[in-house]
């Protein structure tokens, strides 16, 4: 077996690590689902490590908000009105062209999991939402492959390493996900770019832990931080017990699978957004453009999106049919504005 790239030297000196430990890395395929402030970084130390195939899925656009968290964008991204997954895409490849980086400008449902999350050897949460993270969650438990929580708000962050049949998983935990409105978000808290780094950072050394072999290595339990207090603490989780009530792993039930906790309206974290999710778009992208002309503002189209803006609000369209009005987290008011100015 041939020996690892020389850019991987002092990685692979790191004994725990290994030369074994890097060829299996370069084997290794990674789901990263979301490219805002924990996928962003996540996936860049992913791809520094050699981890041979690296698939980003995103259905977002980079806006100047972000900046000062989601380090691998800059100011021309915020204003090009490309897809993150796109941008990541080019800029991770740009980083080691020796990993195989796919981009993908989509939004995770229990419609297209199977597509997007079959073949890999790992998933790693960089989600603004639990609805998302409870499908990952029972994709992962019911393919047998681990997944990477992790989650930050204000200056508080938190990680878990859930391995099916090893750990409890996330319904073990919690049976169903929470209600809307009911968890803070860093819409109404804030975030500290720091505090979503660490937990990022985390993330990904899980990740080096089990794509490497060294699962003995995993962390067993949920890392939680407070950044700005500077406190730590680690919560034992224990061990797998088979037999649960626990709708994935116990029963093996899988709601999320089943579609029966996918929402066709979403407020986005920290966005003042809401997206919109159709069965389809009405018409083509440059069709709808020329029913924007003259009406909106300002008007983006390439060939994944449409944007139309107005002063304090926008109409983000995309191919896959999903809809994002920004400048108001209320549903009501988002669809109010779609169907003004798309008829929907």
């Amino acid at each position: 077996m041939n020996a690892p790239s020389p850019r991987y030297d002092r990685q692979t000196r790191f004994a725990e690590l290994g030369p074994e430990g890097q060829r299996r890395l370069a084997r290794s395929r990674v789901l990263v689902c979301g490219c805002g402030a924990l996928g962003s970084v996540a996936a860049q130390w992913l791809v520094r490590a050699g981890v041979g195939f690296i698939r980003l899925i995103d259905r977002d656009l980079v806006e100047l908000s972000n900046l000062h968290r989601q380090t691998l964008y800059d100011e021309a991204d915020a204003v090009s009105g490309m897809p993150k997954a796109v941008l990541a895409q080019t800029r991770l490849r740009q980083i080691n062209s020796e990993v195989e980086v796919e981009g993908i400008v989509a939004d995770l449902h229990a419609g297209n999991v199977a597509q997007l999350a079959g073949g890999a050897d790992l998933i790693v949460d960089g989600t603004d939402n639990f609805e998302t993270r409870y499908l990952i969650n029972d994709w992962a438990v019911a393919a047998g492959i681990p997944w990477i929580y992790g989650g930050v708000v204000g200056d508080e962050g938190c990680a878990w390493t859930i391995i099916p049949e090893k750990t409890p998983c996330l319904r073990c935990l919690m049976p169903q996900p929470p209600a809307p409105g009911t968890t803070p978000t860093c819409e109404t808290m804030g975030v500290l770019g720091p505090a979503a780094g660490l937990i990022a950072a985390w993330q990904a050394n899980e990740a080096i832990k089990l794509l490497a072999g060294r699962i003995e290595s995993a962390v067993p339990g949920i890392l939680a931080v407070d950044l700005w207090r500077g406190t730590f603490r680690l919560s034992t989780m224990g061990r797998y017990a088979p037999g649960t009530s626990c709708p994935a792993c116990g029963t093996r039930e899988f709601p999320a699978l089943a579609g029966r906790e996918q929402a066709r309206t979403t407020v986005l974290c920290g966005r003042g957004a809401v997206q919109i999710t159709l069965a389809q778009l009405p018409a083509p992208l440059d069709q709808l453009a020329e029913q924007l002309r003259g009406v909106a503002g300002e008007l983006t189209v390439n060939d994944y999106l449409l944007r139309a803006r107005w002063d304090d609000r926008s109409i983000t369209l995309f191919t896959d049919g999903r809809v994002v009005v920004s400048g108001t987290d209320d549903p009501v008011a988002a669809r109010s504005l779609l169907a003004k100015y798309i008829g929907l």
